[in-house]
């Protein structure tokens, strides 16, 4: 991307300013000296070009550049505060509203006093702010769930018959205990008339529906007609309710618009084309290219899923990457400047995300990546955190309910394990291991590493092989989605040049196929683990002891040194602390030494000793003594016979 949109003139890899032409002849030209041989013009311009190579990002002794952290703080507060939105009442939210205001008031009056426009007071109040704005947005979703008529309706789990609005792609749900093929399937879905008991209600809320056959084939845009049960959604859900479709969809003019039917179109012709693959292949090629997974095998499904490579079996930041990447070369093929070039590359990614549907992941990457080509496009680049903070913000002001939604989490903590984790890994692998071979494996692992403990929440095991297999499968994606995603617009206007690029990107994705299926058949591929917040937990450990392990292999030195230097500041504690004294030592009263005030109840004495266990006064319980002789009953004593 960087590469793209520089200068025409300048190399994929160089700095801003850096020209391969040599300056001293031109410099030296009009002065009557002599310009120098040929050979050493040749060998100080190769010179210059290995002194001005950029310079990894953490290099071999340990000095790196700062990683830009001013928006996470951000992003993490108007993250807070869309989770909040979810579960709290309007009148909470509304108190949490004229706190945050309260509190950027004041960061802004002391910014203000103290004279300084641009201090970390001011961003902390523009990020509170930001915050506000979110709380307030959840504020309406929240109305709908606890006032209106619509809520009594759902609080009361009446019958209704509803005409709702499409709002993304059907979704799974396979049968409790089972793992198998799905028996129902959740529907996103916008009411725009719900008629119960007689009443009709006209409001815009946003419902879940669960219904199973047809509602798999509805596509968004959608207005259908439905009758069912409206039930309280779970807690935590931003929906209003569920609706439990006991008929089938029936569609009704007026909605689809144009984009979303052309979309849908589109990807029903695409999978009709790559019809004549292998049924693997078949099946996945729609999923990786266009996110149609209505032909994939459930044998392949349960196999991706058991070696961690259910991401590929639909469309994800990787593949908006992969888009925008092939879009930026070929601009810089083109040799356009950095703006039309910028442009030609959105445009091209906005028309992707409207083939493939507004998924978390697929906003969440096309956000991050249209701020980055902007970025790009300014002259400003190497700020990967601040673009993810930037996405974030972004998409949690449009929509707050994504911020208790597990896919967005998994897509945002997978990017920040490349950005944080991946780019150290490969800057620490040795020289001699190739770059592309390095980003191989730390980009999964690193993404894997931050995942992980999330994903044992939602599927207590452990993928064995899930490490293997990504980096296995990595080399194929490109190809699969780069040919699969050219062969898209012309599936319609030019069939045999589709099918051709269709066969192709197939055979890499047999591929992808034989690798889940050979991983998930290997002895031990899933192994359970523990659930609920144990299972995190001990996730969580597991992913910093490989994190240990995998700083140990590359860079022993570097790791020894961090233990010394860990060693040492533990040291530094010890000594402080035996200094000040732990545990504190009993205060001493005014005429009783370092004896307490007696209290009732309690035997208290004093002794002169100055051992630290005197011996205790009173025979304790079970303690062998001296017996005292008993006399018995109507005898006589005797100390001789009873002594």
């Amino acid at each position: 991307m960087e590469a793209a949109v520089r200068a025409p003139g300048t190399g994929a890899g160089e700095p801003a300013g850096y020209s391969a032409q040599p300056t001293e002849p031109l410099a030296r030209a009009g002065t009557g000296q002599p310009p120098k041989p040929a050979g050493e013009t040749i060998r100080r311009v190769v010179t210059e070009n290995v002194r001005r190579r950029p310079q990894p990002s953490f290099p071999a002794d340990g000095k790196r550049r700062r990683t830009d952290v001013r928006l996470a703080p951000a992003a993490l507060l108007v993250w807070c505060a869309a989770v909040a939105g979810v579960w709290l009442a309007p009148a909470a939210l509304l108190g949490v509203c004229c706190a945050l205001l309260l509190v950027a008031a004041v960061l802004l009056a002391k910014a203000l006093r103290a004279g300084v426009p641009r201090s970390f007071l001011t961003t902390a109040a523009i990020a509170v702010l930001l915050a506000v704005c979110t709380a307030a947005h959840s504020a309406v979703a929240s109305s709908q769930r606890h006032d209106g008529p619509l809520s009594d309706v759902v609080r009361g789990g009446q019958s209704v018959v509803a005409i709702i609005e499409i709002t993304g792609a059907p979704r799974a749900v396979a049968p409790a205990g089972q793992a198998g093929a799905a028996g129902r399937w959740a529907v996103p879905a916008t009411t725009l008339d719900v008629t119960a008991g007689g009443q009709l209600i006209r409001g815009r809320a946003d419902i879940v529906v669960m219904g199973g056959g047809d509602w798999g084939s509805v596509a968004a845009g959608q207005r259908i007609r439905s009758a069912g049960k409206l039930r309280p959604a779970d807690p935590g859900q931003a929906e209003a309710g569920i609706l439990a479709a006991s008929t089938a969809p029936l569609l009704l003019p007026g909605g689809y618009p144009g984009w979303h039917e052309g979309a849908a179109q589109l990807r029903s012709h695409y999978v009709s084309a790559a019809s004549f693959l292998a049924p693997d292949p078949a099946g996945l090629l729609p999923g990786m290219v266009t996110g149609d997974t209505s032909a994939l095998d459930e044998g392949l499904t349960a196999a991706m899923q058991a070696v961690g490579m259910t991401h590929l079996t639909a469309v994800s930041g990787a593949n908006c990457s992969l888009v925008l990447g092939a879009l930026l070369m070929l601009a810089r093929s083109l040799r356009l400047p950095r703006v039309p070039a910028a442009v030609m590359a959105l445009s091209g990614l906005g028309l992707f995300v409207l083939l493939v549907g507004p998924d978390a992941s697929v906003l969440r990457a096309a956000l991050m990546g249209s701020i980055a080509l902007a970025s790009l496009a300014g002259g400003r680049t190497g700020r990967g955190l601040s673009f993810l903070s930037l996405a974030v913000i972004g998409l949690l002001l449009f929509d707050p309910g994504l911020g208790t939604s597990f896919g967005f989490l998994l897509s945002v903590l997978a990017t920040l394990g490349i950005i944080v984790l991946g780019r150290r890994m490969v800057d620490l692998t040795p020289a001699v291991v190739p770059r592309w071979a390095a980003a191989a494996f730390a980009v999964p692992l690193s993404a894997q590493l931050l995942c992980g403990p999330v994903i044992v929440l939602l599927q207590p095991q452990f993928s064995t092989y899930s490490l293997v297999a990504n980096v296995v499968a990595a080399p194929l994606v490109a190809p699969v989605t780069l040919l699969g995603t050219a062969a898209v617009p012309l599936v319609v206007p030019a069939p045999w040049a589709a099918t051709a690029l269709i066969a192709v990107s197939g055979t890499f994705c047999s591929g992808v196929a034989a690798t889940a299926r050979f991983m998930a058949g290997l002895p031990g591929a899933t192994l359970p683990w523990p659930e609920g917040v144990f299972g995190l937990l001990t996730m969580a450990a597991l992913s910093v002891l490989t994190l240990a392990m995998v700083l140990l292999a590359l860079r022993p030195r570097l790791a020894a040194d961090m233990v010394l230097g860990l060693h040492r500041r533990i040291e530094k504690i010890l000594e402080k602390v035996e200094r000040v004294g732990w545990p504190p030592r009993p205060r001493r009263m005014p005429g009783r030494g370092l004896v307490p005030r007696a209290r009732r109840g309690r035997l208290r004495y004093c002794t002169n000793t100055s051992g630290r266990n005197p011996a205790w006064p009173l025979r304790r319980m079970h303690e062998t003594g001296p017996r005292r002789p008993l006399r018995p009953p109507g005898g006589t004593w005797n100390r001789r016979e009873w002594s």
